[in-house]
């Protein structure tokens, strides 16, 4: 990590995200990965106990605009979040898809931290729905930190993916410039790539606005995320642009009140 650290310097300090922040992503046959690199501005004394803890995940996790909801279980020694994931309006969590990711802490010390969580049975007929976070601390007193987002599609996740690419989802684009419209417009990634850039960006800033509303006091903090992960989304418009304020912020609201109960 502090090697990576060191040689994105550049990368970090001059790009089109008006922040600390690079990213990238690949696609396989059958696979697809975003990923993030980007510093925070949270101490890792902060950062790195929130980013190990479960139900801190949860909240991160449900800022973005897909999940409905999200709540910790066991499965024997397992620690598993159970995320409802499904359109960008307000949905009941029985009309939604349950996601049961695994929750792992690989490593953690006073200098790293790498949490992944992992599903073998994602959304949309996809598999393998991976999401792989490190983080250091900075001598700024900064947290520089790797996101990753992964998923894999078969046959059935693959129709599903090319029906979305051809309805609602044809406009949409990611963030790497492929070149140069006709009309002299950067021309945006589209496709699984574009659509995996978007989801990895949308937990990158759910992480930032977690992490920036820890100073404030803690009846205060959901308002104060579910604001700045909004505010922060509208910077990419053109890749990130769902809903508007009012309608997102009601719908994060009335989807807090009626957080899943914990397993019996």
């Amino acid at each position: 990590m502090q090697a990576r650290y060191l040689a994105l310097q550049s990368r970090l300090a001059h790009n089109r995200f008006q922040r600390p922040l690079d990213l990238e992503s690949s696609e396989v046959p059958g696979a697809v990965t975003g990923d993030i690199h980007a510093i925070v501005n949270s101490p890792f004394d902060t950062a790195g106990p929130a980013l190990g803890t479960p139900a801190d995940w949860c909240d991160i996790l449900s800022l973005h605009l897909n999940t409905k909801g999200c709540r910790v279980s066991q499965a024997g020694p397992q620690t598993v979040l159970n995320v409802w994931i499904g359109t960008r309006y307000d949905q009941p969590l029985a009309e939604a898809s349950q996601v049961d990711l695994a929750y792992r802490v690989i490593a953690r010390s006073a200098g790293y931290l790498r949490v992944e969580l992992h599903a073998d049975a994602g959304p949309m007929g996809t598999r393998d729905y991976r999401i792989t976070l490190e983080a250091i601390p900075l001598d700024t007193g900064q947290t520089f930190i790797h996101l990753e987002f992964s998923t894999a599609y078969g046959n059935v996740g693959r129709l599903a993916m090319q029906t979305y690419l051809a309805t609602i989802g044809r406009n949409r684009v990611g963030f790497t410039v492929m070149g140069t419209q006709p009309d002299g417009q950067a021309r945006h990634i589209g496709g699984m790539r574009g659509v995996v850039e978007r989801n990895t960006m949308r937990y990158y800033l759910a992480i930032e606005s977690f992490l920036g509303a820890l100073p404030v006091p803690p009846l205060a903090r959901f308002e104060k995320r579910i604001q700045a992960w909004f505010e922060a989304s509208e910077l990419y418009a053109r890749q990130l642009h769902e809903m508007g304020q009012r309608e997102y912020l009601e719908m994060k609201r009335r989807e807090n009140t009626r957080r899943p109960a914990a397993p019996a």
